[in-house]
């Protein structure tokens, strides 16, 4: 992590660059990755849990019980998958970070 004031080869070489010069902003960069990574967990337990269920549906299993789907229903069942994780990753953008004033006890 660098703070942007540095040189361009700093800039380069670090993860996480902070624009504002104020080291308190790193906080919010955790938050922020913090956040990412659950809406990262979400959208694969979603996808998991969804395609465990639309797959053998879409290869026929309720054959047996006489219902028998158009290959276009499948496409359009398993498409819903990557739509729904497609919806589900622009609420992160909902994440409000809040910058807290520490007190320095002397």
């Amino acid at each position: 992590m660098r703070i942007g004031a540095g040189t361009d080869v700093a800039v380069e070489s670090a993860g996480i660059v902070l624009v504002r010069s104020d080291p308190r902003d790193v906080v919010g960069a955790i938050e922020l990755s913090r956040a990412s990574y659950r809406k990262m967990i979400q959208n694969l337990v979603w996808a998991t849990a969804y395609n465990l269920i639309a797959i053998p549906v879409a290869a026929g299993l309720l054959v047996r019980w006489r219902i028998d789907l158009p290959m276009s229903v499948g496409a359009i069942a398993m498409s819903t998958s990557t739509i729904i994780v497609a919806l589900n990753a622009p609420l992160l953008r909902r994440l409000r970070i809040v910058h807290r004033e520490t007190k320095v006890s002397r």
